[in-house]
C-alpha cells in the first residue's frame, strides 16, 4: 500500500476572470500593400482581416502579458499573491531562458509561483488552459494564471504575400480557480507530426546567420484550410460529445482567429443554430496565435455579444500541427 498522502484540490476548476491587451498601433491592409502585390479586397476575401494591431519595441511579449493579466487579475477578484502557477503559450519570445514566465510571475507580485512557458503554437491556450485545470484539481495550486501572448510582427515575412497580411500582436490571459461543478469540459487534443511542413518557421535559429534572412512563419494555405475546416470540425464535435452537450445547447463558439472562411466555413460544417454567438475578433485583431482565443473572449464578454455563465465551445489549431478543444462556462 502505498504510504503517499493523497492529493487535496478542489472538485473542480473554471475560468474566474479574462483580461486581454492589444497594442496601441492599428495596422491597416494598405500598410500591408506597400510591400506586397495584391488589394484591399483581396485580403478581406481571402481573410476577413481589416486591421491588426503590431507591438512598438517597449510593448514586449513580457509586458503585453503584464497588462493582459492585471486585468484577468481584476476581473476574477483575487490578488496576484494568490496566484499559484503561470503558464505562459507563446512562439514569439526569442529568450530560450529563463521563461518569460518567471518575469512575469515576480513582476506581476506573485508569492513565488510555478512559472514555466509552453510551445504549442495556436493551441497553446488550450493547452496552458489544460494544464491549470489539472493543477487545481490536483491542488499544487488554488489559482494560476494562463497567458497567451505573441509579437508575430516579428516573425512576419512582409514580401510574402500569402502571409503577410495574417499576423498581428497581443495577448490574453485567464484565471483558472477552483469550482463546485464542472465549468472546463474535458479536453480533445493531439498533434499530427507528419503535416509540420504545412506551418512552420522558415529556418532555425541556428541558421540565422547564414541564410542572412531573419526566420519568419510560412504556411501552405490551402492545406492549412482543408485540415483546418474538415479535420477541427470534427475535433470540435468530440469536444462537444466528450463534455455531454450538442450544438444547441451552446451560446457561444470561440475558435482559434486563424481565418473568418475558416472559422465561417467550420460552423456550417458544425451546423451550429443561428442563437450560438460566433467570435469574429479577426477582423480588427488578425491572427494573434495563442492570444487568439483569449483576446477574442475579453472583447465578446466587454461588448456583451456574450454574457457571463454562457457555455461556450473553445478550439485552437495551428503549427504542429497541434489542436485542443473544449467547452467551458464563460467567466
Amino acid at each position: 500500500m502505498s504510504k503517499i498522502r493523497p492529493s487535496k484540490g478542489a472538485p473542480y476548476a473554471r475560468i474566474m476572470g479574462v483580461g486581454g491587451y492589444r497594442p496601441v498601433r492599428v495596422v491597416p491592409n494598405e500598410v500591408i500593400l506597400e510591400t506586397i502585390d495584391s488589394s484591399d479586397e483581396w485580403i478581406r476575401s481571402r481573410s476577413g482581416i481589416a486591421t491588426r494591431h503590431w507591438a512598438s519595441p517597449e510593448e514586449t511579449v513580457a509586458a503585453m502579458s503584464i497588462e493582459a493579466s492585471g486585468k484577468a487579475i481584476a476581473d476574477a477578484g483575487i490578488s496576484a499573491e494568490q496566484i499559484g502557477g503561470v503558464i505562459v503559450s507563446t512562439v514569439s519570445h526569442f529568450k530560450q531562458t529563463p521563461a518569460v514566465a518567471t518575469e512575469i510571475a515576480d513582476k506581476l507580485g506573485t508569492a513565488k509561483a510555478a512559472a514555466f512557458d509552453i510551445s504549442a503554437g495556436c493551441a497553446g491556450f488550450g493547452y496552458g488552459l489544460t494544464l491549470a485545470k489539472g493543477m487545481i484539481v490536483e491542488g499544487s495550486a488554488e489559482y494560476v494564471l494562463v497567458i497567451g501572448v505573441e509579437r508575430l510582427s516579428d516573425l512576419t515575412d512582409l514580401q510574402d504575400r500569402a502571409t503577410a497580411f495574417l499576423f498581428g500582436d497581443g495577448a490574453g490571459a485567464v484565471v483558472v480557480g477552483p469550482s463546485d461543478e464542472p465549468a472546463i469540459g474535458p479536453t480533445v487534443w493531439g498533434s499530427e507530426g507528419d503535416k509540420s511542413e504545412t506551418i512552420k518557421q522558415t529556418v532555425p535559429w541556428t541558421e540565422y546567420d547564414s541564410s542572412g534572412k531573419f526566420p519568419a512563419i510560412t504556411q501552405e494555405g490551402q492545406a492549412v484550410f482543408r485540415w483546418a475546416v474538415f479535420e477541427m470540425a470534427k475535433v470540435a464535435q468530440q469536444a462537444l460529445d466528450a463534455a455531454g452537450i450538442s450544438p444547441d445547447d451552446l451560446d457561444v463558439f470561440i475558435p482559434h482567429q486563424a481565418n473568418m472562411r475558416i472559422i465561417d466555413s467550420m460552423v456550417k460544417t458544425l451546423k451550429l443554430p443561428d442563437h450560438v454567438t460566433v467570435a469574429r475578433d479577426v477582423e480588427t485583431t488578425g491572427n494573434t496565435s495563442a492570444a487568439s482565443i483569449p483576446l477574442a473572449m475579453e472583447r465578446l464578454l466587454a461588448t456583451g455579444q456574450a454574457k457571463s455563465g454562457d457555455t461556450a465551445l473553445v478550439i485552437g489549431f495551428g503549427a504542429g500541427l497541434v489542436y485542443a478543444a473544449t467547452v467551458v462556462t464563460l467567466p
